[in-house]
């Protein structure tokens, strides 16, 4: 018990980052139930419901072993953007904090585990016109065009943002053509203070084991089921939350576009892509320390913080 005259220490969040299929799940469960605690999610395309198979969500199983906040909380049809998860996200931590001493939260979305590590700026609300002339665009014209207009409007986000993804792009659009400003110099200009100590841990192995895990987990995904469970969900293909890693490519295989080997070839080639930008992403912050994705270093490194 902390004595009267003793400030309380202030809580820990411990954050587990990388790129995708370096093993962050088993870790992060590992930790939590180490430090008798909770995970919060912070991959955005686990968000939704449905998708476990092609986001690689945490098992049953593996939820029952620790709570998980933030896994398929949401219809593939909601709407859903970084402000709400930053407030979701605070109020849980507010939760957690009241009767255990840190949280975890793990995953590779790292504008998601920004926005939790330094606050974002308060976004305008957004003209239906404004949206519903985006959405136009994106239906009418595609991908291209909207990257098109990114490197017009904001040419600094447009080196960020994952370009395959339409909801970031048509998000950033809306702000600078609601403002007038570019939407890179609206985010994150002021640093939050939070009132917890924030643990920043990076994983990754050697790019060719990481090639190696991601094609056999996608080979995993195939065997487990990818196919029925993208096949379901091809009525929603033109939704945003759909528009992701192993859904789009078997949607393109459904439509006779491709084979079904080129289909899983794609998501491969996909998937090794989009870790190189998660971890491009993670090493430009100099706060994360990088480890192998072995429990006992992280809960070594991590115990050197809380006591």
């Amino acid at each position: 018990m902390v004595g009267n005259n003793l400030p309380e220490k202030p809580a820990n969040l411990i954050i587990i980052a990388g790129p995708t299929a370096v093993g962050k799940t088993t870790v992060a469960i590992d930790v939590a139930q180490y430090f008798d605690t909770e995970i919060i999610s912070a991959d955005s395309r686990q968000f939704y419901k449905g998708l476990r198979i092609g986001t690689a969500a945490p098992t049953v199983e593996q939820q029952k072993l620790v709570k998980h906040h933030l896994v398929g909380h949401l219809n593939p049809e909601d709407y859903y953007n970084v402000s709400m998860f930053e407030n979701d996200v605070i109020n849980i931590l507010k939760e957690i904090f009241k009767n255990r001493k840190c949280a975890v939260l793990t995953g590779g979305s790292g504008l998601y585990i920004k926005a939790i590590t330094d606050g974002i700026d308060e976004l305008p609300n957004i003209d239906a016109e404004i949206r519903e002339n985006l959405q136009a665009i994106n239906k009418k014209e595609g991908l291209p065009a909207l990257r098109r207009m990114l490197s017009i409007y904001d040419p600094e986000y447009a080196q960020k943002v994952d370009l395959s993804n339409p909801n970031r792009i048509i998000r950033a659009l809306e702000v600078c053509i609601q403002t007038g400003k570019p939407y890179s110099a609206q985010l994150f200009n002021n640093k939050s203070i939070r009132d917890f100590n924030i643990i920043c841990i990076a994983l990754n192995i050697s790019r060719d084991k990481l090639h190696e895990r991601i094609n056999r987990r996608v080979d995993q995904m195939i065997e487990q089921g990818l196919v029925d469970e993208a096949r379901s969900f091809y009525p929603l293909r033109n939704l945003n939350s759909l528009n992701t890693v192993g859904y789009k490519e078997l949607f393109d295989y459904f439509e006779n576009n491709i084979s079904f080997e080129e289909a899983v070839e794609k998501i491969k080639t996909s998937t090794r892509r989009y870790a190189r930008r998660q971890i491009t992403w993670f090493k430009k912050n100099n706060e994360y320390h990088w480890l192998p994705p072995d429990s006992e270093q992280v809960i070594e490194y991590i115990s050197k913080f809380i006591h």
